[in-house]
């Protein structure tokens, strides 16, 4: 019984090994530009707010009930200052 937990365990090990040595890396730079998607995505139907007239308010009114919930954090992202220090992270 403790044989077959060892070798689990051992096997859970190795695949953390893995994923740490090769998918770690793709999935955080997958979640980065996935963010970065979402607030482009936010800029151009919501632009508005800050000023950038893109798209017709129309159809910004009929996305606005997604786009709710992740206004704030957006405005804050946007507006908030950059130097070069930040685009080495």
């Amino acid at each position: 019984m403790t044989e077959k937990k060892r070798k689990g365990s051992l096997w859970e090990t190795a695949k953390s090994i893995l994923y740490g040595m090769a998918g770690h890396d793709m999935a955080r730079f997958a979640l980065k530009t996935r963010g970065s998607m979402e607030h482009l995505f936010i800029l151009i139907t919501m632009g508005d707010l800050l000023g950038v007239p893109i798209l017709p308010p129309y159809y910004s009114l009929r996305l606005l009930p997604y786009v709710v919930p992740q206004i704030s954090t957006w405005k804050r992202r946007m507006l908030r200052e950059r130097d070069l220090t930040d685009a080495l992270a």
